[in-house]
């Protein structure tokens, strides 16, 4: 049985280093979740602000973590990441898979499909950035509440 609790950032992110098959680092991170099994942590969510300034309003579940074999522990945690954004005041939750992940936690977890990115680089000219490790696009995804989720279609399926 799965239980959702409090973690710090700090506690975070060396489980994401070791777990996260991707993207190992994370930075931004503002709050952390994590659920656990028999007394285990066996998965961490961390939230924070989007890449993009123009998104003030918007706050984004940087990274999840969940040690394999553990069903729904994605879901658990993206739904808690979801209730606690709604709690602090955020006016929109939004996160990104890449794009051969099925994004099925979400689905579950009740989040709506916002399409895909163009994807491209961080760098700009006037700020130059290290090259990003996924250039390609990306599905994002919006939390159910989200001011700027697009209503779901008639099957509500999403994507």
């Amino acid at each position: 049985m799965l239980t959702l609790r409090p973690c710090t950032v700090k506690r975070a992110l060396p489980f994401v280093a070791q777990v996260h098959r991707r993207l190992p680092k994370v930075q931004g991170a503002m709050w952390a979740t994590s659920v656990w099994a028999s007394g285990e942590m066996v998965g961490v969510a961390l939230v924070g602000h989007p890449a993009r300034e123009l998104m003030d309003d918007t706050l984004a579940v940087l990274r999840v973590a969940v040690i394999e074999g553990h069903r729904n522990g994605c879901s658990m945690l993206y739904g808690a990441c979801s209730r606690a954004a709604r709690a602090l005041g955020a006016e929109n939750l939004v996160t990104y898979t890449h794009e051969d992940e099925t994004g099925i936690s979400l689905k579950a977890a009740g989040w709506i499909y916002g399409g895909l990115t163009d994807g491209g680089e961080h760098s700009r000219p006037s700020r130059q950035r290290a090259l990003a490790l996924d250039q390609k696009p990306k599905h994002r995804w919006w939390a159910p509440w989200s001011k700027r989720a697009a209503p779901p279609t008639e099957k509500g399926a999403g994507k």
